[in-house]
């Protein structure tokens, strides 16, 4: 199983909580609707990569996308907890690349079918190192960039979030309970684009955390 170790402790990666749609224009890039509640998906432990590791996009797709996003590691026990104490069930902050099947994605929800194959495929979610929770004094004020092959395709703020980083833990954890070593994955800003075996991708977050990987062939 994947883990990540914050203040000396290790985490095992449980599950990865996706919010979709969680900045206007990312929402208006793509077409839908503002929703009217948090969407929520979840990725398998076992999609995680990292650092300096190869994303294999599988061969019923051609058409992936990068989604650069602020992710959260629980660190304790949480459960129908409110808004103003849901930062402090934050081990730490890191970025992650929600890789998605666009193609797949967008051919099952037209058929109202559920699409965890667009998210979940192995290589599917590359996670940085987290940083110490008390290092970010305010996860709404930090810089999203995403280059490909140095080109810089995503450069968005967490200030720009529908919804912030506390009110999705106090959200989820009134559905799941969220345990130590889940992530949350926050949403991603505009920029998002197709990549193709050779690329080089690269997801930034200033203070908290830095990821690059290539895009292999099968």
């Amino acid at each position: 199983m994947p883990s990540r170790i914050v203040n000396n402790r290790e985490y095992q990666i449980g599950k990865i909580l996706c919010i979709g749609r969680n900045y206007v224009d990312h929402i208006k890039e793509l077409g839908n609707e503002a929703p009217s509640a948090p969407v929520i998906f979840m990725k398998p432990a076992s999609s995680v990569i990292g650092n300096g590791n190869t994303v294999f996009i599988p061969a019923y797709s051609d058409n992936c996308h990068h989604e650069a996003e602020l992710a959260l590691l629980i660190g304790r026990k949480a459960k129908n907890v409110s808004e103003s104490e849901a930062l402090s069930y934050v081990a730490g902050y890191g970025v992650a690349i929600d890789l998605t099947l666009r193609d797949v994605q967008d051919e099952l929800k037209k058929k109202g079918l559920p699409w965890d194959i667009a998210k979940g495929f192995d290589t599917a979610c590359p996670l940085s190192a987290f940083v110490p929770a008390e290092t970010i004094s305010d996860p709404q004020e930090l810089t999203i960039r995403m280059t490909v092959n140095g080109e810089l395709r995503q450069n968005g703020s967490s200030s720009l979030m529908i919804r912030s980083a506390a009110q999705l833990i106090s959200y989820l954890s009134g559905i799941f309970t969220l345990e130590p070593g889940d992530v949350i994955l926050t949403g991603t800003p505009a920029g998002v684009s197709r990549v193709i075996a050779g690329d080089r991708l690269c997801a930034e977050i200033p203070g908290a955390g830095r990821v690059e990987v290539s895009i292999g062939h099968q």
